[in-house]
């Protein structure tokens, strides 16, 4: 007891000894400078991945959006939001308050961030036009991206069906090759998930064939159910040597979209033109979602030969293995469609 007492005397000793300058050096962190109020101005910060609510709050200090690195940290402790801190760019205010400039850091709305959804279907071209007006990339910019730095299987020939759609955040200094890269990283993800090249081989498919027919599958619309029925007349047509016939391949091969699809149309002179040529066309034709790599890989059980979307503003498909239903079904498009 008595050396207790001992060593307690001698810390009130030795913090008075201290005095103004032992204060003065524990003030910063009994009780940081801190600002009052919500701030005023605009100012963007950027917050790293991986960076502690001490980096965060040194960066705050840096840009003058709090007062002090401490009082950032202390009210994140206090409030036990670390964990909540996400890297990205954020619009913030000078001279804030640190328990408002966390709040705004906690706020969606604060950050600076262009979202863009891709949807399925779309072609490349489609993309690259898309991603350029919502997120206001320069058009040439994506389209002159070399290949080889956005990280492409290898079985890919091009970006044609490897551009997955999702919806991506593209923050400010994002490059073209950031995006493409993002969306290229997206499919192999979906790939590695659904064993796209071990249930490809497993179909005596390459992992290249595999999505050019879910792409074509993509291109044929209808609704999920419609998906591994596609797939099936696909795989029927290819095992019995019929050429494909599938409308969205000579589309393709014209850069151009309709519903109607004219004799000449059939008979343009392109590879991808699954009514002249037999077998699968060269490559992907859209950039397929996951629902159409699985029903590549998945197909129905059916004996179907044909299929026709016979009313395309409700997605209606109809599937049949015999050609007077098929041609029945054509008519009853083309009434659909105005053109019989």
């Amino acid at each position: 007891m008595r050396k207790a007492g001992m060593v307690s005397a001698g810390l009130i000793v030795a913090l008075v000894a201290l005095g103004a300058g032992g204060i003065a050096v524990l003030k910063p962190y009994l009780s940081p400078d801190d600002f009052d109020g919500p701030g005023s101005g605009a100012v963007t910060v950027r917050i790293a991945p991986g960076s502690s609510a001490q980096a965060i709050g040194s960066v705050l200090a840096e840009a003058g959006v709090v007062a002090s690195a401490q009082s950032f940290v202390r009210v994140t402790e206090e409030r036990a939001v670390t964990n909540r801190l996400r890297p990205g760019h954020y619009r913030l205010r000078k001279g804030m308050a640190a328990t408002a400039a966390l709040d705004l850091l906690l706020a969606p709305s604060s950050r600076v961030v262009r979202r863009v959804t891709v949807p399925e279907g779309l072609r490349t071209s489609e993309v690259l036009a898309r991603v350029a007006k919502l997120a206001g990339l320069p058009l040439k910019e994506l389209q002159g991206v070399d290949k080889a730095l956005v990280g492409l299987p290898s079985y890919a020939e091009g970006l044609e069906g490897f551009l997955f759609p999702a919806t991506y955040e593209i923050e400010p200094g994002d490059t073209a090759v950031d995006v493409l890269a993002a969306m290229v990283e997206r499919f192999q993800l979906a790939a590695r998930q659904i064993g796209l090249e071990r249930e490809a081989a497993r179909k005596h498919l390459t992992p290249l064939e595999a999505v050019t027919v879910a792409s074509m599958i993509q291109a044929e619309g209808g609704v999920d159910a419609d998906y591994p029925k596609i797939s099936r007349v696909i795989y029927n047509r290819l095992q019995k040597g019929t050429p494909l016939e599938i409308d969205s391949t000579v589309l393709y091969a014209q850069n151009r979209r309709s519903l109607k699809i004219t004799e000449r149309d059939t008979k343009v002179d392109s590879p991808y033109n699954t009514y002249q040529h037999k077998g699968l066309p060269p490559g992907p034709i859209a950039n397929p979602g996951e629902k159409a790599l699985m029903a590549a890989l998945n197909p129905a059980q059916g004996d179907w030969h044909w299929f026709v979307t016979t009313d395309p503003a409700h997605r209606i498909t109809k599937f049949t293995n015999k050609e007077s239903e098929f041609v029945r079904y054509r008519e009853e498009l083309n009434k659909n469609l105005g053109t019989s």
